[in-house]
């Protein structure tokens, strides 16, 4: 008796902690038709490993398990709706309520509630303010694009969209100050990180909030890296060295003893066209003082790449791109991961600041040449 009594105890420990590892998500999913399915992805270095694939019943719920051995992310996606992700930062042992709602028109799948996890908590916060953020962008980019808007029109759609974005950063990094030692917000600070230098301190500060507490979890690492190899002001500025349109190679140290800007942008990048005019303005202004411009183009058709510098006036003769994409060698030697993006360098090849636009741009040149 006394045997079965111990084997029955170790039987019910053993089931218990496997319990105490499992992780639960769970919820329900409105805006999509009732045959969806949820896709659910782990994330191992670079790429998104398949673990599941979960039928919706009727009511729109659905329910996962794992038992994984460690924190990592999880990637919750819909078959049949192309890039649109849900993000999951899961702890062993977690139980997680995560309800979803799906807007067709801007192909984004909304958090509507989160419980059980500090960690989705803090998510769903970041994840409804590029929500609203998203709307509103959106309303200005169908306005800018109406054939009836004016010149004069959309240089104040431009302006207000630039507001609007200081606005939506500032309150992202309110969020992650809050909570610099939420695993979570590892993974979402790299929002910033085409703009570390500016971010710096938010890197430092989850860095710091983190870093002993998850040495192992791949996105501490990485914040960590960064904080180690940040390209900021006084830095050297890593040579560009591209083909222009004709096929004639130009190099960004050609231009020592300019101030130089050094533009990352694409032809199809909506922001990147309404700043535009304004770069155009501030060479007319500053280049007969010895302001250059060296733009690096993200696009991957040299029609595309072309036709969208005839059409914005981008006359300075500084254009080059190896036409990769996202993989262009340019944008990989500065961390480019998002345009429009900047990088200002002084006359001896240093950095002096990133991602300087509009009004900041203005005021940093006007403080280097003067009117």
């Amino acid at each position: 008796m006394k045997k079965i009594a111990i084997v029955i105890f170790i039987t019910v420990l053993t089931v218990f902690q496997a319990n105490a590892q499992s992780t639960k998500v769970h919820g329900s999913v409105s805006g999509l038709n009732s045959n969806a399915q949820l896709v659910v992805s782990v994330v191992e270095g670079n790429k998104a490993l398949p673990l599941d694939t979960i039928s919706l019943d009727a009511n729109g719920n659905y329910s996962f398990e794992t038992a994984p051995s460690k924190s990592a992310l999880y990637l919750f996606s819909f078959m049949g709706v192309k890039q649109c992700v849900i993000h999951a930062m899961l702890i062993p042992g977690d139980d997680v309520t995560l309800d979803m709602t799906y807007d067709e028109g801007l192909n984004y799948l909304n958090i509507t509630n989160a419980k059980g996890s500090k960690n989705m908590q803090v998510y769903k916060e970041f994840n409804q303010e590029v929500y609203n953020f998203t709307k509103a962008a959106k309303k200005i980019d169908d306005e800018y694009s109406q054939p009836s808007t004016t010149e004069q029109q959309k240089q104040e759609l431009s302006k207000n969209f630039e507001l609007m974005q200081d606005v939506h950063n500032m309150t992202v990094r309110k969020l992650l100050e809050k909570n610099t030692d939420v695993l979570m917000s590892a993974f979402l600070v790299t929002y910033f990180e085409n703009d570390i230098e500016t971010y710096f301190d938010l890197f430092e500060a989850i860095d710091k909030g983190l870093g002993k507490k998850y040495p192992d979890n791949q996105f501490v690492q990485y914040v960590s890296s960064k904080v180690k190899t940040s390209l900021g002001p006084g830095r050297t500025a890593p040579e560009i060295a591209m083909k222009d349109p004709d096929g004639k190679e130009r190099k960004l140290s050609d231009l020592r003893g300019k101030i130089v800007l050094i533009d990352f942008w694409a032809s199809w990048c909506r922001p990147c066209r309404m700043e535009n005019p304004n770069v155009v303005k501030l060479y007319h202004k500053y280049h007969d003082k010895g302001f250059e411009i060296f733009s690096v183009s993200l696009d991957k058709t040299r029609n595309d790449w072309v036709s969208a510098i005839e059409q914005d006036g981008l006359v300075w003769p500084n254009h080059v791109s190896d036409l990769k994409g996202w993989t262009s060698s340019g944008g990989a030697s500065y961390g480019i991961t998002s345009v429009p993006s900047t990088v200002l360098v002084d006359k001896s090849g240093k950095i002096i600041a990133r991602n300087l636009r509009g009004a900041e741009l203005e005021r940093k040149l006007k403080e280097i040449f003067g009117e």
